[in-house]
């Protein structure tokens, strides 16, 4: 069902975009499907994304919920709830994106992990004719990580009156370690997996940067109406 389902489509408009469009280099092949794959997923990580950067901009009213409720669990959860339906908050989106993206990466992994059939599917396993994709690249793992901590900055945004609670030490730790655990991961895969994700990050942080512009204003309006009102659900 696996195959069906992933495994199959993706290897059928893999090889069409490396007889058609990518003139038969393997490594451009893989750059175009990252590229489809994002735009078609794009809702889902806009709205991820999206739902992160202002979940970290009301932080301080979470923060300040929690412990107005800390004794009572019951009425801090509801609280919680009105916050987040007040700004159209999903905080469970970024479990959806990964949810999403994890058969996608195993059916690329399954492909790109026998180097005996990518080269019995493929004339040229190469990536412009220097870069082997089915063995692991130092290089890539390198720029990989290099990405992801842009990526991981870029998500804080500007953020202004910044707490200390455990949601917001989460995040500033993933931003490093997250680099490190691509860095690690990728230098045991083949290297078409190093070009797919490092594509991606680039779509990211593209992303990214421009749900940051969009948030700006946003967040503006959010900050005079939160201190005209005195803060949010009573907080």
């Amino acid at each position: 069902m696996f195959d069906a389902l992933f495994f199959e489509p993706i290897l059928a408009l893999l090889k069409s975009i490396y007889s058609n469009v990518a003139f038969s280099d393997l490594g451009i092949a893989i750059v175009f499907l990252t590229l489809l794959i994002r735009v078609v997923l794009f809702p889902f990580f806009y709205r991820s994304a999206k739902d992160q950067a202002l979940m970290r901009k009301i932080q301080p009213h979470v923060e300040k919920i929690k412990q107005k409720h800390k004794n009572n669990r019951e009425e801090q959860g509801r609280a919680l709830m009105e916050l987040y339906r007040e700004h159209k908050l999903n905080p469970f989106s970024s479990f959806l994106i990964i949810l999403v993206q994890l058969p996608i990466f195993f059916a690329l992994f399954k492909l790109f992990r026998d180097s005996e059939f990518l080269a019995e599917t493929f004339i040229n396993t190469t990536f412009l004719g220097v870069l082997q994709l089915s063995t692991p690249s130092i290089m890539l793992a390198v720029v990989a990580g290099a990405l992801q901590y842009i990526q991981g900055k870029l998500s804080l945004g500007k953020q202004k009156n910044q707490t200390k609670g455990g949601t917001q030490k989460f995040v500033v730790m993933m931003i490093y370690f997250a680099p490190i655990l691509s860095f690690v991961v990728l230098i045991r895969l083949p290297a078409a997996l190093g070009i797919y994700w490092v594509i991606s990050t680039l779509f990211s942080i593209g992303q990214q940067f421009m749900i940051n512009k969009k948030l700006e204003s946003k967040n503006e309006e959010y900050e005079r109406k939160n201190t005209k009102n005195g803060g949010v659900n009573g907080v």
